[in-house]
């Protein structure tokens, strides 16, 4: 089974992702960038951080030791966000950045992600030659060969300034409740809100390294919603583990999600393209067709969103999950700045959250994630296969059918979207059904 999913290396800490893991990883990864020429002609620098989880203390302490064995001299930043990560290495120069979370998985995972120069993560092809180069034989550098560790106590500083900066408008007279998931934006986010302006009540930020995603943040909307409506919040915002992504509720309590947010920026903006994935929902995309606003598509993960939006010089792309890129401030989802962004479109329109959002109309959408089976069977069962396009051909333009093996979880996503919730309840189920007896 290949280690590397749709973002990195992920699994439950120290059974399936060990601290020799980690280590050899970060050693791999070393010498595999330092051969295409990375390094070249210049001590290679590295920034290293990691979001909250207890289990991020040892996998951090491996990491750091495999980079500086192989030469490498690495900045520790401590507990920042996974786009705080990216920034950092861009804006510093190093060659490269190791963020080690887990995102929106439960605290027992953990995950290492790698971030190339210039803050881009690695595309398939070089992860594919790091994972081949695991535990080889290699000469080890002496004396001053070795790589140095410094701490770096600037760091937040920093990338608070480059959230602030991106910025035109105060937030003065927002009031917004943020839910950290007691992860990497505990301190960040409502730092970041409070300076723009806003009033800012937070949720959840009190991490102790075992309560990261536990009934908080992005897949537990439950306590922010509630939190909204009691105390007259205009919006409620809720980050993942690692904050690269984002969920906003409005002052009622409606969930504003990343395709929502999407077409609000893409409406405000005036933009002519943006770029979703194959889980975007079709009210979504036929919310931009209305706007004169072309829609392309790419497989679900960030990283393909943002290869489609380089490829061709697109400024807004994203997903319904709440991963938000926008070329304009930064290359990878940054939940804390697609949150300011949103508010900002709130401050200088002068409209609520839930006026703002009437620019679509959702499409009920069912998801139903199949666990413990066989995900690698999905693509060769017939079976499978004729009962997703016999669905398919039955909803024809009323809807739209996805079966997905999760790039990042041992399951089986089946989606269904159709103008009519119960039609899509059925499908979803009597796929799911099939696919727990094909593969399970």
């Amino acid at each position: 089974m290949a280690l590397f999913g749709t973002d990195g290396v992920r699994g439950l800490a120290n059974k399936d992702l060990t601290a020799e893991t980690a280590l050899n990883l970060a050693v791999a990864a070393a010498h595999i960038l330092g051969e295409v020429g990375a390094f070249e002609g210049h001590r290679p620098r590295a920034i290293v951080g990691q979001d909250s989880r207890a289990s991020g203390e040892f996998l951090e302490a491996a990491v750091i030791a495999g980079l500086a064995s192989a030469g490498v001299d690495v900045f520790r930043v401590g507990i920042l966000p996974t786009p705080a990560i990216a920034f950092l290495v861009a804006e510093s120069g190093a060659d490269l950045g190791v963020m080690i979370s887990a995102s929106h998985n439960p605290m027992p995972d953990n995950g290492i992600k790698f971030f190339s120069k210039g803050g881009g993560k690695l595309d398939d092809a070089l992860e594919s030659q790091i994972e081949a180069r695991l535990e080889e034989s290699w000469e080890r550098p002496t004396g001053l060969g070795v790589g140095r560790v410094v701490q770096d106590d600037s760091a937040a500083e920093r990338y608070l300034f480059h959230l602030l900066s991106s910025l035109k408008t105060s937030l003065e007279g927002i009031t917004v409740v943020v839910d950290c998931a007691n992860g990497a934006a505990s301190e960040i986010a409502p730092e970041a809100y409070l300076r723009a302006g806003a009033k800012v009540v937070a949720l959840s930020d009190s991490p102790n390294g075992w309560n990261i995603n536990e009934n908080c943040g992005s897949t537990h909307l439950g306590n922010l919603i509630a939190k909204v409506k009691e105390i007259g919040a205009d919006l409620g915002i809720a980050h993942d583990g690692d904050a690269d992504r984002c969920l906003a509720i409005d002052a009622e309590g409606n969930i504003i999600d990343g395709d929502f947010i999407m077409a609000i920026l893409a409406k405000e903006w005036n933009v002519s393209t943006v770029v979703g994935t194959v889980m975007s929902n079709l009210g979504f995309i036929k919310a931009m067709q209305a706007q004169g606003i072309t829609v392309e598509t790419t497989a679900v993960g960030d990283r393909y969103v943002l290869e489609k939006m380089l490829a061709d010089d697109l400024l807004l792309g994203g997903e319904q999950s709440g991963h938000i890129i926008m070329r304009n401030f930064s290359n990878t989802g940054d939940g804390v700045l697609t949150a300011l962004q949103l508010m900002q479109c709130m401050a200088t329109s002068g409209k609520s959250l839930s006026d703002l959002a009437k620019v679509m109309t959702k499409f009920p959408q069912v998801l139903i994630n199949v666990k413990e089976v066989n995900k690698s069977g999905l693509d060769t069962s017939a079976e499978i296969a004729a009962e997703i396009s016999a669905s398919q051909e039955s909803l024809a333009d009323r809807g739209r059918i996805l079966v997905r093996a999760s790039g990042t979880e041992n399951l089986v996503r089946v989606m269904v979207e159709a103008d009519s919730h119960d039609e899509s309840l059925q499908i979803a189920q009597r796929l799911a059904e099939i696919v727990r007896s094909e593969l399970g």
